[in-house]
C-alpha cells in the first residue's frame, strides 16, 4: 500500500528575489511578505566584495539594520545608514523577512542608491504578491513615535500613485537627503503598483517624523496584504481585475 503524499500548504509563503544592476547601482533584494526564513543573498562575483565601506560579505554578522527572530529575518545594507534604519522598521512592522544589499555610487550622492533600492523593493513586492486576488487590498494605519504621528493609506490597485506630506525641517537625516524619503516612496509605489498616501500629521524631530511614517506604512502594508479567508481567488474589484 502506497503512502499518500502530503498535500501542499494552502497558503504558501509569498516570496521573491530580485537582482537589479545598472551603471549606478548593484542591488539584491530577497523578500517574504509572510516572514519566515530567507536564504542568504547569492554571491555576485566581484560586485559585492567588501572594500571596507559597502557592503559586507558576511550576511550572518549583526549590523545596525539586522534582526533575526523565530518569525522574521532582516538584514539590510545600502551604505546609507538612515535608509537602512527606515527599511528595517518597515520590514519589522510589516511582518516581512527582508534581505537587501546595495553597492551604489555614493561618491556622487545618495540619490541613485536610494531611488534604485526602492525600485527594486517595489519590484520584489509585486512579484512576491503574485496574482492580486484573495487579499484585503486596502490598508490604513496610524503610528506614533513620541511627539510625532503619521498616517498611511494604501490600495493594492495596480494604479501607481503616491502622495506624501513630510515637512522635514532639515535637509539631511544622517547621510540621507530628506527629499529622498518622498522620492523613494514614490519610486516604490510605482514599481509596487499601489496607490499610496503617507502624511506626517505632527512632530518636531525629523527622525521621529520619518520613522513614524515608515511604521504607519508598514502596518498599512500588512493589513492590505492579508489573505481573506473565504475570498481565495477572488479579485476585490468591481472591474473583476486589478
Amino acid at each position: 500500500m502506497s503512502t499518500p503524499s502530503s498535500s501542499p500548504s494552502p497558503n504558501p509563503r509569498r516570496t521573491a528575489y530580485i537582482s537589479r544592476n545598472t551603471n549606478e547601482t548593484k542591488i539584491q533584494v530577497s523578500l517574504s511578505l509572510d516572514g519566515g526564513p530567507l536564504d542568504l543573498l547569492p554571491s555576485d562575483g566581484e560586485t559585492f566584495i567588501n572594500d571596507g565601506s559597502q557592503p559586507p560579505q558576511n550576511q550572518t554578522a549583526k549590523t545596525h539594520a539586522s534582526q533575526i527572530t523565530l518569525s522574521q529575518q532582516i538584514w539590510i545594507w545600502t551604505g546609507i545608514g538612515f535608509l537602512d534604519h527606515m527599511l528595517h522598521a518597515w520590514a519589522k512592522h510589516a511582518g516581512w523577512s527582508l534581505r537587501v544589499r546595495c553597492k551604489g555610487d555614493l561618491e556622487i550622492d545618495d540619490h541613485h542608491t536610494t531611488e534604485d533600492t526602492f525600485l527594486a523593493l517595489g519590484t520584489a513586492f509585486t512579484t512576491a504578491l503574485g496574482p492580486r486576488s484573495g487579499i484585503a487590498r486596502f490598508g490604513h494605519a496610524y503610528a506614533p513615535l513620541d511627539e510625532a504621528l503619521s498616517r498611511a493609506v494604501i490600495d493594492i490597485s495596480s494604479r501607481p500613485y503616491f502622495v506624501g506630506n513630510f515637512d522635514f525641517k532639515s535637509p539631511m537625516m544622517g547621510n540621507l537627503n530628506t527629499q529622498m524619503v518622498h522620492h523613494g516612496l514614490g519610486s516604490w509605489a510605482q514599481n509596487a503598483g499601489v496607490t499610496l498616501h503617507v502624511d506626517v500629521i505632527r512632530g518636531e524631530n525629523d527622525h521621529h517624523r520619518a520613522e513614524s511614517a515608515f511604521k504607519a506604512l508598514a502596518v498599512a502594508c500588512r493589513m492590505a496584504c492579508e489573505r481573506v479567508v473565504g475570498k481565495e481567488g477572488e479579485v476585490v474589484s468591481t472591474k473583476g481585475v486589478l
